[in-house]
């Protein structure tokens, strides 16, 4: 699956200044990884976000989130942000913001 380059330089620019950022392909698209981990990705031209076992119902109430859930099994920690909930910069913001807290909180993978 294609995913949208534009979105994912969007979220590359909100965390230009940390040293341990890495991209990776992975679920068919593009993966922001800090530390080691996945905190977001760009799928087609919607936002993944781990979000952590902890705040996952929270996140799930807010609007344009769903479950991500791409094999019948949803990913309990991770959410999908629809384009409406990250067409504007604070909007995609405040998601990006939510996966490096959430990922912040894990050790460093060497």
């Amino acid at each position: 699956m294609a995913y949208d380059g534009a979105l994912a330089e969007r979220v590359l620019k909100l965390v230009a200044g940390r040293d341990d950022v890495s991209e990776r392909r992975m679920f068919g698209g593009w993966a922001l990884m800090l530390s080691g981990h996945m905190a977001c990705g760009v799928m087609g031209d919607e936002l993944l976000v781990r979000v952590g076992p902890e705040t996952y119902e929270d996140a799930l109430d807010l609007p344009h989130a769903r479950i991500m859930d791409f094999t019948g099994r949803p990913m309990r920690g991770f959410v999908v942000v629809g384009r409406p909930g990250i067409a504007d910069d604070p909007g995609l913001a405040a998601w990006v913001k939510r996966g490096a807290a959430f990922v912040d909180t894990l050790p460093p993978k060497g």
